[in-house]
């Protein structure tokens, strides 16, 4: 699997943070098709984020579909394809956070789909491939504003 990241993590620009950097430990996925990883130091300015632990999450889960679906045969008599099946990509990431004051941490998600038609992979690599640069481009450039978001609720 070619889902694996290195550390330490370069973070995105998000406000009142300087410079965010996460070292990561290899953890155990909770499935077989997955890689995860867990937060054990974080660098740069980021007061009051804590690194992870059992009752205080803070992992990245990348995983792949358990398993690959093919593009199918076409109708025999029509040459076009019914439903064309999806291979879906996740990468998921779970974070506590707390909620009010004397209060355990709740898990906060964050989780990203990516569902490529079966079939794409091989006959138009280059447009899947920038899709997801496209993707990234944007998760980058709007990080610090979709963190606004997330807090303040304004877009």
């Amino acid at each position: 699997m070619t889902l694996t990241v290195t550390t330490p993590v370069t973070g995105a620009a998000q406000t009142g943070f300087t410079t965010p950097t996460y070292t990561l430990l290899t953890d155990v996925a909770p499935v077989v098709y997955g890689r995860q990883y867990a937060v054990s130091a974080v660098g740069g300015t980021q007061t009051g984020v804590r690194v992870h632990a059992v009752s205080d999450p803070f992992t990245a889960t990348l995983q792949r579909a358990a398993v690959l679906k093919p593009l199918p045969a076409p109708n025999p008599v029509t040459l076009r394809y019914g439903s064309i099946p999806k291979n879906t990509t996740l990468i998921n990431i779970r974070k506590g956070v707390n909620c009010a004051a004397n209060q355990p941490p709740e898990t906060m998600t964050c989780r990203l789909y990516i569902d490529t038609p079966a079939g794409a992979d091989s006959f138009d690599a280059p447009n899947c491939r920038a899709a997801l640069s496209l993707l990234i481009g944007v998760l980058s450039q709007i990080s610090s504003g979709l963190g606004d978001t997330v807090v303040t609720g304004v877009p």
